[in-house]
Order: structure tokens, then sequence, then C-alpha cells
């Protein structure tokens, strides 16, 4: 913002926010344009390392997906400790990179009573919305990788990049 800068002339999104982090991320798509959700990674979330807790299909569903959050909800933590916002950018590609979605969204934590956590038929943990029933998480005990569903955002920026015309060899050497 220069030295013109009057708070009438510029939206509240026109100002760059202060005291920042993003996180980034990306995913492929074979078609970004019409994405609804998308599965973002976060890494190894281990109640087994963090807490000392035994996992198996027998434990209660409930209680390793509320360790898997406080997991996910400490990292959170200790990044707001530095930064007052904490953002999550996410760009979603097509394979030959022809268009591409991007978004962001305010990282937050997740409040572990708001989500029932069941085993699936494959033995990963799977975190369901309680009022909408929707998944919202899967952790997939065997890499202890845990994984946030997203919505894509309707009014996401899109590119599309049109492909030139192939240019004619003999033409260009002439």
């Amino acid at each position: 913002i220069g030295a013109n800068w009057k708070p009438s002339n510029v939206g509240l999104d026109d100002v760059v926010m202060g005291n920042t982090a993003w996180g980034a991320k990306t995913v492929k798509s074979t078609n970004p344009a019409n994405q609804k959700k998308v599965r973002l990674i976060s890494g190894r979330n281990s109640p087994i390392y963090s807490f000392g807790e035994k996992i198996d299909i027998n434990a209660d569903p409930n209680l390793i997906g509320k360790l898997v959050l406080d997991i996910w909800n400490e990292r959170v933590s200790v990044i707001r400790e530095k930064f007052k916002h904490l953002r999550t950018i996410v760009l979603i590609k097509s394979n030959d990179l022809s268009e591409v979605v991007v978004f962001e969204f305010e990282t937050i934590r997740y409040d572990h009573e708001l989500y029932n956590w069941e085993w699936n038929t494959n033995n990963n943990l799977v975190g369901k919305d309680l009022k909408t029933k929707e998944h919202r998480f899967t952790w997939q005990p065997h890499g202890s990788q845990f994984t946030i569903i997203e919505d894509v955002p309707g009014k996401s920026v899109i590119i599309r990049i049109k492909q030139p015309p192939i240019l004619d060899k003999e033409q260009i050497l002439k």
C-alpha cells in the first residue's frame, strides 16, 4: 500500500494481511473448474508416537479421532503463536497444466466434538461432520497420514491457458 493510501479508497480485500503465514497445497484433477471438493494431505499425525496410544480397529474411533485432531490443532496453535493469520492456499491443476483453480482459506483448529469417527472397510478412520454427515477427514493408521476434505469455493480463481497453434516448421525456417 503506497503513501497515498486512504481507507476510503481501498476495500479490506485489497489490503495485504500483515503477520500472516501461508501453507500451500497442490491437487491434480482432470477437470479443475468443476472440482467441488479436494483432499488435502496434512502429513503424519500419529497418536502412537505423540501419545503412546495403541491403535487397531478395536480402538475407540472417537478417541483416536480426537487424538488425531489434537495433533493437527497443536500444529495450528504453534504457528498462531507467531502469526496472527494462518492461511492455506490451494492450487488445483489439470494434468496438462492448461487449467488451474486457485483458492485460499483461513486454516483453523477443529473441535473434535463436532465430528463422529468410524473405521471404514479399508481400516482407515473416517471423520464425519455430526450435523451434515459429510466426510471431512480420513486418517490412515498404517502410515499415520491425515487428510482433510475441503469444499472448493464457488468464487475460486480459474485460469485457462490457450494452446498456441502448432507452428509450420517450413514457414519458420523460410
